[in-house]
């Protein structure tokens, strides 16, 4: 059952599935590259730098759910879309995902285009799109931001879990014990308890970075929203 963890191990998915997942991503992540290029300025450098460390360091601690048999991590995506975009937040999950796979070993190399597509792909496009969502409709207050912070980060792992579920239908080789349905149940059981506290932290660090520099938020600066009554600045800072 430790497989469940979104780290994929090598062996779970056979080689045509990984293979097409691995020229997936790659086209994927040269798109953002080039996509952002056109984002990268003085503010989004350092802070891309920030963020995949934070993610980083984050993505190294496991923690047993259901007495143990399952473990996770958090996955980081909303905290990149929110702090800098959809472009270069996936491009910083990715480089995380490499480095962790080729360095320590967390996820197999052959898996790495699985693991690239449910969690810095997925999870960065699924969370991006909430957030633009949420911010062009809700109030731009700390409770706003902190409220569209939380929902994308829950609702972006939930649906990134269950990428792993389409790959493994694709192609899985090794028993996990219940067919596709219980599967499916499960990773999004797991992964709704981490997305609540990935929520939480994204919610306070996306808060505590727009309470400080609202200008170092690509999505505040980046989303307009769409009325007149929702500009409202999160709080104080510079611009």
């Amino acid at each position: 059952m430790d497989n469940l963890a979104m780290h994929i191990s090598n062996g779970i998915v056979d080689g045509p599935v990984a293979a097409a997942f691995g020229a997936v991503a790659l086209v994927a992540l040269a798109l953002c590259v080039h996509r952002g290029r056109q984002d990268l300025d003085d503010r989004l450098a350092p802070m891309a730098g920030l963020v995949a460390a934070f993610i980083f360091a984050v993505q190294m601690i496991n923690f047993p759910i259901f007495t143990g048999a399952v473990s996770g991590h958090l996955l980081g995506g909303a905290l990149a879309a929110i702090l800098v975009g959809p472009w270069v937040g996936a491009l910083c999950v990715a480089v995380v995902l490499i480095v962790q796979s080729l360095v320590f070993g967390d996820g197999g190399v052959a898996m790495l285009g699985l693991n690239v597509t449910n969690m810095a792909l997925i999870g960065v496009a699924v969370a991006y799109l909430l957030v633009a969502l949420l911010l062009r409709l809700l109030p731009r207050t700390a409770t706003g931001l902190a409220a569209t912070a939380f929902v994308a980060s829950v609702l972006s792992v939930l649906v990134a879990s269950q990428g792993f579920v389409l790959q493994y239908w694709l192609g899985g080789t090794t028993d996990l014990g219940s067919g596709l349905g219980a599967l499916a149940g499960t990773m999004a059981g797991v992964h709704l308890l981490i997305g609540i506290g990935e929520g939480l932290i994204t919610a306070t660090t996306v808060l505590t970075v727009a309470k400080v520099r609202p200008d170092l938020v690509y999505a505040l600066r980046s989303l307009r929203p769409l009325r007149a009554a929702n500009r409202i600045p999160v709080t104080g800072g510079t611009r």
